[in-house]
């Protein structure tokens, strides 16, 4: 990492300022020639002018440096700020390559401020996350990672293991005798501990996998029970076609929309019946895979119609591809006769969509809201749980060679399991896991 790098740290486009960023050794020099000035003091903003190779003026710019290691990156780093727009921002960095730094590959900043110990890990997971954040909660509890939060918790879990592991490792030396039954119950009881604090975290991790991701609503019907008028009504507007003609929602239509604090995608699916084409197979395929990847499930039903079969296959696929989520089930269009009669179905709504949809809106809020009641800390990747139930698995294969006195079988599933926590914030090596891991971040972060 001897390269001075440098990226637009801003988003494409119009905009009223645009930032760009310089890292490495060089990031100083090639501020003094882009700005034909001489001095710089660490963390003052100087108004200057900005030129290009050929002493053309570009902007007028704020330039500020942070003096290594008191950096994002722990380098020398030099910030822009120009006006924004589609040619500034370029024309700035095209002359800070002509000076000698190198485009920066996306998620190379972050990458810079692990290797050089300003950051670990879950922290550099944090402050991606925290750009895509899709609620107001999910911003705090990321916020919080970024000061550490879940960094202090993985470490209280590693070195309580590793204090197990010592003993086990002492024991070895003394391989003849048996352990005593106190001491191996002290760390049953003490793995028996981590394993509840760990599941604790995997579950509550689980189940507010929406704050950060973005929670994912699916409205399933059968035909014509007014699931596109539902989408509208939340939109506002009209994003899908409304007819009476059965099947006229052939695929599934994603919409975004905030509701509280939180932004969440609507998916409007196909209605789901027995399929009288190729493409209107294809389209009720799709909605099974919209309920089993959304968070929320709203079943909707028709109460000016009798209940049939169809209606007993949506009650079907719920109960079938819906398990562990929200169902929310309603009656729909109550303004007209009322015809529905289910002995086993109860209702959590009425509502007529064509007129007002605050009840459910009220009710998706407040499900989302309750959401983040727990005060558990939160894995926020993929990466991170699967570290975490690695981790379980381990703890729970050394129950049976402590219990058999097999102390080095019990040693080495601790120390997987050490291996596991400590790859959440600092991983031993793995420079595969780590380029695509920062590879996924945005350009200039």
């Amino acid at each position: 990492m001897t390269d001075t790098i440098s990226a637009i740290a801003t988003a494409n486009g119009i905009g009223s300022i645009a930032i760009i960023r310089i890292s490495g050794d060089r990031a100083l020099q090639i501020a003094k020639s882009l700005t034909k000035k001489e001095d710089f003091s660490p963390r003052y903003a100087t108004l200057t002018n900005i030129y290009n190779p050929q002493n053309e003026l570009i902007d007028e710019a704020i330039v500020i440096y942070f003096k290594a290691p008191y950096s994002f990156t722990a380098e020398n780093v030099v910030e822009i700020q120009c006006h924004g727009g589609f040619i500034v921002a370029q024309s700035i960095l095209k002359a800070t390559l002509a000076h000698g730094a190198r485009l920066a590959t996306p998620g190379e900043f972050s990458k810079r401020a692990f290797f050089n110990g300003r950051i670990d890990l879950s922290e550099a997971e944090a402050i991606a996350q925290l750009i895509e954040a899709k609620s107001e909660d999910a911003a705090k509890i990321l916020a919080a990672q970024m000061k550490g939060s879940l960094k202090e918790y993985i470490e209280q879990i590693r070195d309580d293991i590793i204090h197990i592991l010592a003993y086990s490792e002492v024991s070895i030396d003394y391989a003849e005798e048996d352990l005593p039954e106190d001491l191996v119950a002290q760390i049953k009881e003490q793995l028996e501990e981590l394993k509840k604090s760990l599941d604790k975290t995997l579950i509550a991790s689980k189940a507010r996998e929406g704050l950060v991701q973005g929670f994912k609503v699916a409205i399933i019907g059968k035909p014509n029970v007014g699931k596109s008028s539902l989408l509208n009504a939340l939109l506002n507007y009209n994003r899908a076609i409304v007819s009476d003609i059965a099947g006229t929602t052939r695929d599934t239509i994603e919409e975004q929309v905030k509701i509280g604090t939180h932004l969440i995608k609507i998916v409007d699916t196909a209605g789901i019946r027995e399929a009288s084409d190729e493409i209107e197979r294809i389209g009720i395929e799709r909605s099974l895979e919209a309920i089993e990847q959304s968070d929320i499930v709203v079943a909707l039903f028709d109460s000016s119609r009798e209940a049939d079969g169809e209606d007993e296959q949506i009650v079907s696929l719920v109960n079938s591809h819906a398990k562990n989520k929200r169902v929310i089930y309603i009656k729909n269009k109550i303004d007209l006769e009322q015809k529905f009669r289910h002995v086993e179905m109860k209702f959590d709504l009425e509502l007529n969509s064509k007129d007002s949809v605050n009840s459910l809106i009220k009710v998706l809020q407040n499900f989302m809201d309750t959401t983040n009641s727990s005060d558990e800390i939160m894995l926020i990747s993929q990466r991170q749980i699967s570290a975490v139930q690695n981790t379980l698995t381990n703890i729970e294969e050394a129950f049976i060679p402590l219990q058999d006195q097999e102390l080095e079988i019990f040693s080495f599933h601790l120390n997987e399991a050490v291996k596991e926590m400590a790859s959440i914030t600092r991983p031993f090596e793995n420079d595969e896991m780590l380029d695509k891991m920062f590879g996924s971040f945005c350009l200039g972060k």
